[in-house]
């Protein structure tokens, strides 16, 4: 049974958009096109509670990445939205991530919620500086806008067009007023990935706009966001989602972002094995 979500939208083209940036040598997946697995990971890695879920108690926080890696092959990072990183530490992540690894990162609130994308260059500077330390390991570009900006195309389109081309960004939009066919339209010219949310308040709309489709789900709760663990039934609900998605050619990267009492890690290993049953 369906959760009581939007129903799905139509799945639209998107153009072709390069992830690698010149000299990089690969495909930026560290995977074969013949096997399609969707990258399954979590929101941050190092979390006190997860002591005794993915790390024995006590694990020193500098281990925790490690420990991770260990089970999954993608990770979002999040607390770059907070402060970002020195351009020093993308290039640390690079050596400590095993070979096929993939780094999603959130981009940094000076961005997004204080100049609300405006007069982007500086910031994209400093990003694209950052994702190249990454080279292979990086993924996708998370850029999260604050829920009390409405539509801004002219602004979107502005910042999107100021990205290196290889550059792989996803837009998550919690004003409602985001919603539109012009607005998807513009995501696709720029082969930008609609950002598809589950949790409280917001609206979980299936649109691809991209080659890749990005999902970040905050919890199954209807009334905060981050609480609770998905059911069976949910899971499986988003795992034909995303079969749907790589059905039509698309890779697929979704992320947990419950991460109390250890549900994400334990949904992400769900869904993992609902995928590969």
């Amino acid at each position: 049974m369906a959760p009581p979500w939007s129903p799905a939208r139509p799945l639209r083209t998107a153009p072709d958009h390069a992830s690698d940036s010149p000299g990089a040598g690969t495909s930026g997946t560290g995977r074969c096109d013949a096997v399609r697995v969707a990258w399954i990971g979590t929101s941050g890695w190092s979390y006190d509670h997860w002591d005794g879920v993915l790390y024995p108690p006590g694990t020193p926080p500098a281990r925790r990445l490690d420990l991770y890696t260990r089970e999954f092959d993608t990770v979002e990072l999040n607390a770059s939205h907070y402060r970002w990183p020195r351009t020093a530490s993308f290039a640390s992540w690079r050596r400590r991530l095993p070979p096929g690894f993939q780094m999603s990162v959130k981009a940094p609130r000076g961005l997004t919620h204080a100049k609300k994308l405006y007069a982007p260059e500086v910031w994209v500077d400093r990003i694209a500086a950052s994702w190249h330390e990454l080279h292979d390991r990086r993924a996708v570009l998370l850029v999260q806008l604050p829920p009390t900006l409405e539509r801004d195309d002219a602004r979107l389109d502005w910042f999107l067009g100021r990205l290196p081309w290889w550059v792989r960004v996803a837009v998550e939009m919690r004003h409602p007023s985001w919603h539109a066919e012009e607005l998807f339209a513009l995501l696709e010219r720029h082969g930008a990935a609609y950002c598809v949310m589950s949790g409280a308040g917001l609206p979980c709309v299936l649109r691809s706009t991209a080659p890749f489709v990005y999902v970040r789900l905050h919890g199954p709760s209807q009334d905060w966001l981050y609480g609770g663990s998905y059911s069976d039934d949910e899971l499986s609900w988003w795992a034909d989602r995303i079969r749907e998605w790589e059905g039509s050619g698309r890779e697929v990267y979704a992320y947990f972002n419950n991460d109390g009492d250890g549900n994400a890690l334990r949904n992400a290993r769900r869904l993992r094995e609902l995928l590969s049953g």
